[in-house]
């Protein structure tokens, strides 16, 4: 009975791993097509890294769930009633998207270190893994934003 509700944690919390990360992605590819300002070349560059690395994680997570005989949620309901992030317009100064998108990375960073203690106390080392990999990567990001930001 163990293994069931120690899978079942690690599936929950990959299930909210795959909504934040979506949600994420979504937000912050609205934010890199209409950024603009003097800023706006490099700002959309910035969001553009961000952006393409959170949809390749969108695969990757829907994956790992089928990995362990759970499935991907099937609907942008779901996906949006589940995520943390919330489902708000994504408008206003650059300024403010790129406060935006780090807020969100800053979310989603904290539902990876949730996964990975999840996956490590279930022993699925190779999730365990990987959101340790995508903790680095997050805080790289949310560092480059809090720089273009200062």
């Amino acid at each position: 009975m163990d293994t069931i509700s120690n899978t079942m944690s690690t599936e929950s919390q990959l299930t909210q791993t795959f909504c934040d990360n979506f949600m994420a992605y979504f937000k912050s590819h609205v934010s890199h097509v209409n950024i603009t300002g003097r800023n706006f070349q490099s700002d959309h560059a910035l969001l553009n890294g961000i952006y393409d690395e959170l949809q390749g994680q969108i695969d990757i997570i829907a994956e790992l769930l089928r990995s362990i005989d759970a499935m991907m949620p099937n609907s942008i309901k779901q996906i949006t009633e589940t995520s943390y992030l919330a489902d708000s317009a994504v408008d206003g100064s650059a300024d403010e998207l790129l406060s935006g998108v780090m807020d969100d990375l800053e979310l989603l960073k904290g539902t990876y270190e949730d996964l990975m203690y999840e996956a490590d106390r279930d022993n699925h080392k190779e999730i365990a893994n990987y959101a340790q990999d995508r903790v680095l990567a997050l805080s790289k990001h949310i560092w480059m934003l809090k720089s273009t930001l200062a």
